[in-house]
């Protein structure tokens, strides 16, 4: 594992695809987001926060197909499998005057995992796991969470899921997922895809060989 004084280089990561159009949104926030708990794959559910911003965001959703003059038909809308997105997804739609159990769900693009560290926040894990700690700080893209991943093994998963998307996509999936995800389009440096900010209120929209958001 490494050590917080032998943390490697940051690398840039290669860009594997282009896809035409693809949308992201984040699932709405959890009591553990207002926390600062490290949530992963338990599957802890909206609270009031985030139902509300799931909604918002498919307002803007329809607003934004509806002022490029796009269908909603023509897009294959796809979730991870956890609660937390599922419900965000059912709400967006819902939002959107669509049918909200009209999508599928994806397992490769289910949360990092943070192993054993899951429900805690940093902390709480400062006195018991400090080298740990140190290490992550020292390097977040290659730190093996234990029993969990890495953001490295993270985009193995979603590098994979990525190259299949072939037609209009809208995503709804995690925090850890969009980070990989847009390192991986836009080819960026490993050491700032874990510090990516993604906010729970915005559309993230992939087009043009950019990211803009609404």
């Amino acid at each position: 594992m490494t050590s917080a004084s032998s943390a490697r280089p940051s690398t840039l990561l290669p860009r594997l695809h282009d896809p035409e159009l693809l949308i992201f949104i984040r699932h709405g926030q959890t009591d553990w987001n207002a926390e600062g708990r490290m949530q992963g794959q338990r599957d802890i559910p909206l609270n009031a926060t985030g139902e509300g911003q799931a909604t918002g965001n498919g307002t803007r959703l329809k607003a934004y197909f509806e002022t490029q003059g796009l269908d909603p038909a023509a897009f294959d809308f796809v979730s991870s499998p956890l609660g937390r997105t599922r419900r965000t997804m059912e709400l967006l739609r819902t939002a959107m005057q669509l049918d909200p159990q009209a999508y599928r769900q994806e397992s490769r693009i289910a949360e990092i995992s943070f192993g054993a560290w899951e429900g805690f926040t940093l902390e709480e894990l400062a006195d018991d796991e400090q080298d740990l700690v140190l290490q992550r700080r020292a390097d977040k893209w290659g730190f093996l969470y234990p029993e969990g991943e890495s953001y490295e093994r993270l985009s193995e998963r979603i590098g994979a899921w990525l190259q299949t998307v072939d037609r209009p996509t809208v995503v709804v999936a995690h925090g850890g997922v969009y980070r990989v995800m847009r390192g991986l389009l836009e080819g960026l440096e490993t050491a700032k895809v874990p510090t990516l900010d993604v906010p729970q209120d915005k559309v993230f929209i992939w087009r043009g060989s950019r990211f803009e958001d609404v």
